[in-house]
């Protein structure tokens, strides 16, 4: 049995391959939570924002001209079958993107106190990364308080007007373009808290 013919047995696959190399190259020193979880952050990240920038870079524009195409299968191939799947991955990803950055925050803090205050409160040392948590926190309310609930309406999953629906859909799109705006600054804060601002 091929485990590549399946989403899970990739996953899966890889996260044996992932597990192997752990005990090849480490030190041997032990489990170190912290690195779990901020891998754990980062695989999840990037499917969020993967399917933030899908989203924004490849449906939009297929939507839009599957609707001009007379001759194509039109929006609904996209909008039945594709974005609802591709919604549910996205909210989810958000969430436990955000629950593991959380949870990193707190394993990155080496003294009393608690690495959320300090990099929510902006605190020495904790700018950088504390902004990266604060637009990810906005990314994730836009996510759930706008994204999901107006995509409900344009997708037909709840009932809506034809204008309740014009205005959903300005209402997600507009969010899903501040949260790709955001995830750019973001993803620096995340990186250059370790490594350092580029400038």
């Amino acid at each position: 049995m091929n485990p590549l013919k399946t989403v899970t047995g990739t996953l899966v696959s890889g996260l044996i391959l992932a597990i192997i190399f752990a005990f090849m190259l480490g030190g041997g020193q032990g489990i170190n939570s912290l690195e779990i979880v901020v891998w754990l952050h980062v695989f999840v990240g990037i499917i969020w924002i993967g399917l933030l920038y899908y989203f924004n870079f490849v449906q939009v524009q297929a939507m839009a001209a599957g609707v001009a195409d007379s001759d194509g299968p039109g929006p609904a191939a996209i909008g039945k079958y594709v974005a609802p799947r591709a919604l549910l991955w996205f909210r989810w990803a958000a969430l436990v993107t955000w629950l593991t950055g959380a949870a990193a925050l707190e394993l990155l803090h080496p003294a009393e106190g608690s690495g959320l205050v300090a990099a929510f409160t902006l605190s020495s040392g904790w700018a950088v990364i504390g902004m990266g948590a604060w637009m990810g926190t906005i990314m994730l309310f836009n996510v759930w308080g706008l994204i999901w609930p107006n995509q409900k309406k344009v997708l037909g999953i709840v009932e809506a007007s034809d204008e309740e629906k014009a205005k959903a859909k300005v209402i997600a799109g507009t969010a899903s373009r501040v949260n790709t705006m955001l995830s750019i600054p973001m993803l620096l804060g995340m990186t250059a808290h370790a490594h350092g601002l580029p400038f």
